[in-house]
């Protein structure tokens, strides 16, 4: 087959600078390609980040002691936060409203863990 200028094979082996590296099926489309490019060319610091499975570039959250102790003063009230109480903390602990919903959550699945593990 004649690479002709514009056509597909002819931009693929264009932008690479030479042959084709790799041979997509058709039912692949040409942006995974580059998005496999750019992955096997990323830089040496990002493999420790994309196995151990949490989002680059995102931090835990170290709640303070007082943040925690007005966390678990709420939840021993009540184990699931309306949206009323979850604005109300949020302001009065300094935190997003995302922080205490996904903290309530996580503090839920520890006492279902502690309540099986105490049968």
């Amino acid at each position: 087959m004649e690479k002709k200028p514009f056509s597909v094979e002819w931009l693929a082996q264009s932008s690479r600078g030479g042959g084709l590296r790799f041979r997509c099926p058709p039912s692949v489309p040409a942006d995974a390609l580059r998005h496999r490019e750019a992955a096997d060319s990323s830089s040496p610091g990002h493999e420790a980040e994309a196995g151990g499975g949490a989002v680059p570039g995102r931090l835990r959250t170290k709640f303070s002691a007082a943040q925690l102790q007005e966390l678990e003063r709420s939840f021993r009230e009540q184990r699931y936060i309306g949206a009323g109480e979850k604005r109300r903390l949020a302001a009065a602990l300094n935190l997003s409203q995302s922080q205490i919903k996904t903290w309530f959550q996580n503090r839920r699945m520890k006492f279902k863990r502690q309540t099986q593990d105490a049968r």
